[in-house]
């Protein structure tokens, strides 16, 4: 039995030829506009997740980078200040032996215990350093000042740490507590800034040979273990931030390095999306002029 091809069944199947070309062309033609590999999900749904499961990771990788240039603004504003610090702090050493030295007259140390008083509120107006309208030696309560100048010496913050997160399970503390430094006072007798310079300046006035000896002596020592403290911290400020640069520079190399493995997957290859475009090119013209050849023949050809 033999099947009679119609003129209606060569057009069906010649239009759908042509709409077969077409269709690729289009594609193709949507390629080379938008660059990319993937229009839609449909073109190939494992290189889709592909796609999107390393645009996920190059995000991730940038948030983190923002998250460590934060911390490392953070940390130089940090630095800055407990390096002014250190400078008041010798000074008032130099007041300290000036004023433990037998040739000082009562006078002459009381005028250095005003000058001590000016150095605690200088120390304070450090301490109430900020970065973003934060401060910075408050622990986690950002919004207080750590310390009152002109006011009492008790520490205004809390002994939270701030943290940044700068990858994947990684956090790290940028916070130095003005607590840790300073203290409470003199009040409090714990040693640290404020109750030492109270105590130097205390002495200056007293005038008793008790008090020059304590000058000389036991202000002396807790005043070096204060500047010594302050260098503890300077250095690991500088510690944290060379470990923030470093992990910088890590994110970046993964940040190029996963944009790379993204652009492989969903970009498309712009040479061999054009020798694509031109072959189907031709193909749809061939296939046009060969469809009007059959369309136009009819029986009208044939009484001619």
């Amino acid at each position: 039995m033999t099947t009679r091809i119609t003129q209606s069944m060569t057009a069906r199947s010649m239009l759908v030829g042509i709409n077969d070309v077409a269709q690729r062309l289009a594609a193709t033609q949507q390629k080379m506009a938008s660059g990319k590999e993937i229009t839609r999900p449909s073109d190939d749904p494992y290189a889709t997740a592909r796609a999107l499961s390393l645009a996920s990771e190059v995000d991730g990788h940038r948030q983190y980078q923002r998250n460590v240039a934060e911390a490392v603004s953070w940390q130089s504003v940090t630095d800055t200040a407990l390096g002014k610090m250190t400078d008041v702090v010798q000074r008032a050493r130099e007041l300290l032996i000036a004023g433990g030295s037998d040739t000082s007259g009562q006078t002459a140390r009381t005028a250095l215990a005003d000058e001590v008083d000016q150095l605690i509120d200088a120390l304070k107006q450090e301490s109430a350093t900020s970065y973003g309208g934060r401060f910075v030696f408050a622990g986690t309560q950002t919004a207080t000042r750590p310390y009152t100048t002109g006011g009492p010496d008790t520490y205004a913050g809390d002994a939270g740490t701030v943290a940044r997160e700068i990858g994947p399970g990684v956090s790290v503390g940028v916070n130095v507590l003005g607590s840790t430094l300073l203290g409470n006072g003199q009040g409090a007798n714990d040693g640290l800034l404020l109750d030492n310079l109270r105590d130097i300046a205390q002495h200056l006035r007293g005038g008793t040979p008790a008090d020059a000896d304590a000058l000389r002596t036991t202000d002396l020592q807790a005043l070096d273990a204060n500047l010594d403290n302050l260098s503890r911290a300077r250095a690991g400020v500088g510690a944290t931030t060379n470990r923030l640069e470093a992990a910088g520079a890590r994110l970046a190399q993964l940040e190029e390095s996963t944009t790379k493995l993204l652009s492989d997957v969903e970009d498309a290859d712009m040479a061999k999306t054009l020798v694509a475009f031109s072959t189907q090119q031709a193909v749809y013209q061939a296939a046009l002029r060969a469809g009007a050849n059959i369309v136009q023949a009819s029986l009208l050809d044939f009484l001619r």
